[in-house]
């Protein structure tokens, strides 16, 4: 008893039932595995394929409406993706290309588009 006593002290709290001392010594303490948590699967970019543009509102200090769309990615995935800067005319099956970066306010947003790539141009610039 002493020796779980001892494990529990050094941190290691997670130990799984019917775990031996012998299998202890074997194999050493359990370890959980940790899911990957980038959108991309580890990819700076990836390409997609617009299926609807959304407008999704931002947590509460903040208040406008984010121009997204709903892309399904070229690794199988379908996320909400951001298009930044003012204006766009994206629509169905239009392609865009997304890079990782978050939507700090908006929750759900984990991806961006890039402007200037595929079917998306860059910002239009006013005459004023």
């Amino acid at each position: 008893m002493y020796y779980f006593e001892y494990l529990i002290k050094l941190g290691f709290a997670q130990i799984r039932l019917r775990t031996t001392l012998n299998r202890l010594h074997k194999h050493g303490p359990y370890k959980k595995k940790k899911k990957e948590k980038s959108p991309l699967d580890g990819k700076p970019f990836a390409k997609g394929v617009v299926l609807k543009t959304v407008i999704r509102k931002p947590k509460k200090p903040n208040s406008a409406n984010r121009k997204c769309v709903i892309v399904r990615l070229s690794t199988g995935k379908e996320m909400t993706a951001y298009v930044p800067g003012e204006g766009h005319n994206l629509q169905e099956h239009q392609i865009v290309l997304c890079r990782v970066g978050k939507l700090q306010d908006t929750p759900g947003v984990k991806i961006k588009c890039v402007r200037g790539k595929y079917d998306l141009p860059h910002v239009v610039k006013k005459l004023t």
